[in-house]
């Protein structure tokens, strides 16, 4: 607390985006919230950099589309900088080329313009306590791209660039899986990167019952949200790509 009673801000953000009137949109957010506070803002990549050095922020949510250094250039020179600075992306673009290229890059997370304000402050909180996060809405398109590469890794130079007709998200059930047969199938339509609505709708159950069950995917292993969850069932071999 400081001397007048108040919580102190204790996260402190950069914002870096070349359209203004999003910045101030995005800052008044943020700002609501007692832990959080947009300390610096600026519209270009170079910007973003020298902000960092004088302010020390610990995250940087970037835009990709801005002028003289784009967010995915800005996003590695300021992590071989500023390796502690944490960087979340947030476009209008949904291609997984943007979303593996950042993250490959270094960002920790990757979120859409158009996601709602309470999402937004979750994605950022993940973020600080040292999780990745991504849109779910760009998620299946990632898991198709890694898909992919693992595809031609596996055929190498012979193969004929194609996937197989058969090749897709395919659930596996193992002893180690914790979940049940209605939760495997919510699992693997979330690697799809299916929606809620979307899911409820090809299982032919509600939006609601569609949350409880991944409410209680997340909690069985023990994440934060779908992005986490997908990666640790391809990593246990619950989801093969």
């Amino acid at each position: 607390m400081d001397i007048t009673g108040n919580a102190k801000r204790n996260i402190k953000l950069v914002l870096a985006d070349d359209h203004q009137l999003f910045r101030e949109g995005v800052k008044r957010i943020i700002n609501m919230e007692n832990d959080l506070e947009v300390v610096g803002e600026c519209g270009d990549g170079i910007q973003v950099i020298e902000l960092c050095n004088t302010l020390t922020p610990d995250i940087v949510l970037m835009d990709i589309n801005m002028p003289i250094e784009n967010g995915v250039v800005a996003t590695e020179k300021l992590k071989g900088i500023f390796p502690d600075i944490k960087v979340i992306i947030l476009s209008i673009h949904d291609d997984e080329s943007y979303v593996f290229e950042t993250l490959r890059k270094g960002a920790s997370g990757y979120l859409l313009k158009d996601m709602e304000a309470e999402s937004l402050i979750n994605a950022i909180r993940s973020v600080v306590a040292g999780h990745a996060y991504i849109h779910p809405k760009v998620t299946g398109k990632l898991i198709n791209q890694l898909r992919r590469m693992t595809y031609l890794d596996e055929v190498g130079a012979a193969g004929n660039g194609t996937i197989a007709k058969d090749a897709g998200v395919k659930y596996v059930h193992t002893d180690n899986s914790p979940l049940t047969r209605r939760e495997a199938e919510v699992l693997r339509l979330m690697a799809e990167g299916k929606s809620n609505k979307t899911i409820g709708e090809f299982l032919y159950i509600s939006e609601k019952t569609v949350k409880n069950h991944v409410s209680s995917i997340l909690q069985k292993m023990e994440v934060d949200d779908r992005t986490q969850a997908v990666i640790i069932s391809i990593k246990n071999g619950w989801v093969t790509l």
